[in-house]
């Protein structure tokens, strides 16, 4: 009789090899190659399948996914989300934003916080919200001591040495260097960081902030970043994209071939619709599709990180493309090349769009309007395996199928009203 039993228990396991099979979907997957019709299949958190046809006998739950977009787990690479400070009107403070409050609705899974804190209050913003986020928060530090308390606070306490100290410490977080918001005439903020991602190996960001005659930012492509390191708020008005014959500036071309990276970092201020139509439809595409996430530009024209992606999509930057900017490149950007693909045995996490057809006005950050025919939407997402948004609440039953005493528990929660 144990042998029988030990033989069905075994067959029932068999049977139900995955934990969740995502059916009918078009997987964009470009780590891996894939941009086709293909099921994914989760078990334990992990990705156990891509294939074209999985049995969905072998699943305890199947989720039918057709007509929609199967990818990677979003990475954004620049937010601010060092919410728990408390300080009115900072990055690091109320202009952040809890994590968890708009990640899985938009898809992402990964967030890069772009140096809200700095090598003063970083082990702060780890206790109190890195390490309770269901979202993976990593991290930039700032070069500044107290970070994104104010523009004030990072015109000066520089310390190249904390910081790869920190970064070190806390290598399991900590993927780069931010400088931001510098307003002097020299390269001091730049420099520091820069000895900062040596010492560390880790890649630097720079938010270019105020553009002076003395320190210009071609320069800074040109010259001073490293291969690797990424210059965020690409589309900023003072970045000079288109010239007099409008074309794209060859010192971009030639910023790119020494491996800088650009990123978006759309914000609040730092994305203009002249610059980057013309700039994507001569095909020089983002590396890397970013939001600079917080309370003024999610309730703005940004909005989000799907929203940010369309934008690049009307302005003629190819689906693929678009999802490559959004999940693997930036994993290579940021040395975390464990994510940002749907390999067999990586973390299942996962997005699921509807790409909407229909008519669509987009916003950058001054007023100016991109009118468009479509629009991202995420429709469900997996973190670890586990769903963690659902639009369409797939996988739910019909409440009629149901026993009328669900979601009751007899004896304690109701009270049924006396017989008249």
């Amino acid at each position: 009789m144990r042998n029988l039993i030990a033989i069905v228990f075994a067959a029932c396991a068999l049977a139900q090899r995955h934990d969740l099979v995502l059916k009918g979907g078009h997987v964009i997957d470009p780590r891996n190659g894939i941009d086709q019709r293909m099921d994914v299949a989760v078990r334990a958190g992990r990705i156990s399948a891509v294939e074209a046809n999985i049995d969905g006998a072998q699943a305890r739950e199947v989720f039918d996914v057709s007509g929609l977009y199967v990818t990677p787990g979003l990475i954004d690479l620049h937010v601010h989300v060092f919410h728990t400070t408390g300080i009115k009107g900072a990055w690091a403070g109320d202009n952040s934003v809890a994590p968890d409050a708009l990640s899985f609705r938009t898809g992402v899974t990964t967030m890069v916080d772009a140096g809200s804190s700095g090598w003063r209050n970083f082990e702060t913003f780890r206790h109190t919200v890195i390490d309770r986020a269901e979202t993976r928060v990593l991290a930039m530090i700032n070069i500044a001591g107290l970070g994104m308390i104010t523009d004030v606070t990072e015109q000066e306490d520089f310390s190249a040495a904390d910081v790869a100290k920190l970064a070190t410490k806390h290598k399991d977080v900590v993927v780069g260097v931010k400088s931001a918001h510098y307003q002097k005439a020299d390269w001091h903020s730049v420099d520091s960081a820069i000895e900062a991602g040596k010492m560390a190996g880790i890649p630097i960001m720079v938010d270019f902030g105020y553009f002076l005659p003395e320190r210009p930012y071609w320069q800074l492509v040109t010259q001073r970043l490293r291969p690797g390191d990424l210059s965020t708020h690409m589309f900023r008005g003072p970045v000079p994209w288109i010239n007099e014959s409008g074309k794209v500036y060859p010192y971009l071309y030639e910023a790119r071939k020494r491996g800088v990276l650009f990123d978006v970092g759309h914000g609040g201020g730092s994305f203009v619709m002249r610059s980057a139509v013309p700039t994507i439809a001569q095909g020089f595409y983002p590396d890397t599709i970013s939001t600079d996430l917080h309370t003024g530009s999610m309730n703005a024209g940004m909005q989000d990180m799907p929203t940010t992606m369309s934008k690049c999509l009307a302005a003629g930057m190819p689906l693929k493309e678009v999802i490559r900017a959004s999940t693997w490149r930036p994993a290579q950007a940021i040395k975390r090349e464990e994510l940002g693909h749907l390999s067999v045995g990586a973390e299942a996490d996962v997005a699921v769009f509807q790409l909407m057809q229909g008519k669509f006005q987009y916003a950058d950050a001054f007023g100016a309007r991109l009118n468009a025919s479509q629009r991202l939407v995420c429709d469900l997402a997996l973190r670890r395996g586990r769903v963690a948004w659902n639009w369409n609440s797939r996988g739910g039953t019909d409440y009629r199928k149901l026993p009328p005493t669900y979601g009751i528990r007899p004896g304690i929660d109701q009270i049924l009203p006396p017989k008249p």
